[in-house]
């Protein structure tokens, strides 16, 4: 009996022994499931593309020097006008990206049809005829922007380069005179943009841009004497949509 006793004592004592260490045990950790990974855009790249869209062109010129019958203007007279079309080209250019900020160098060709002709009345109503256009522009600028995965906000500037076509025609007999001249007129830009990844090669995006002008001296001449104008477009801004191409690798994936 009193070894039954005994047996029954020693079996409780181990139980609760037993169950104050399992007490003691630290609870079983779980692991948890790693970060899923996410795709970042990448503006980092060569591109090239084009665009399309509009473009006004303020036109200013100035007689300097009247050394011949036509033409109807003394110096410092001169006329200015406004003309309008469409302006469209090719884009090429590289970007760089460190975290959210982009910088990037770029250079553009655009063709455009701005033109405009006045009637110059001093003398009669169907007297002199100006004519001029603007034929293209390029442009080579830095870029830098900042990004929001696969939105780009940038602003830019450089230089800007035109070609630009003054001319004069006497329309009254016996006249009948005319000259014309062409020059380049080399002048810095301005602009701003937003670009859109549609995927990690193509992006679209809109863009504004100013650009300003130096004078040249045109000499409208015949092989009977010259009429001489200092003239320049004043000015020319263009609002296009772009699209390009980039050479580079798949998405980032970031954890």
């Amino acid at each position: 009996m009193i070894r039954s006793k005994f047996v029954a004592a020693l079996a409780l004592t181990t139980l609760g022994a037993g169950a104050a260490s399992a007490a003691d045990l630290a609870p079983f950790p779980y692991a948890k499931a790693a970060p899923l990974p996410y795709a970042v855009y990448d503006w980092s790249g060569f591109y090239v593309g084009g665009h399309i869209g509009g473009s006004w062109t303020n036109e200013i010129w100035t007689n300097t020097a009247n050394t011949t019958r036509f033409g109807d203007l003394g110096p410092g007279q001169g006329f200015g006008q406004h003309g309008a079309g469409v302006f469209g080209g090719a884009q090429i250019g590289y970007n760089w990206q460190a975290s959210n900020y982009v910088a990037g160098l770029e250079g553009t060709i655009s063709g455009m049809n701005n033109s405009g002709t006045l009637a110059n009345t001093v003398f009669d109503p169907r007297d002199d005829v100006f004519s001029w256009r603007t034929n293209f522009m390029t442009t080579v600028t830095g870029r830098a922007g900042f990004a929001v995965n696969n939105n780009l906000f940038y602003v830019k500037g450089g230089y800007a380069g035109a070609s630009s076509h003054l001319a004069v025609s006497d329309v009254v007999p016996p006249l009948g005179r005319s000259g014309s001249d062409s020059r380049w007129h080399n002048g810095w830009t301005a602009g701003a943009g937003w670009e859109y990844g549609i995927t990690q090669n193509w992006i679209v995006g809109l863009e504004y841009d100013y650009a300003a002008f130096q004078t040249q001296a045109y000499q409208l001449g015949t092989n009977l004497g010259m009429y001489s104008f200092d003239a320049k477009p004043r000015d020319i801004q263009s609002a296009v949509a772009r699209v390009s191409y980039k050479f580079n690798g798949p998405l980032v994936a970031k954890y």
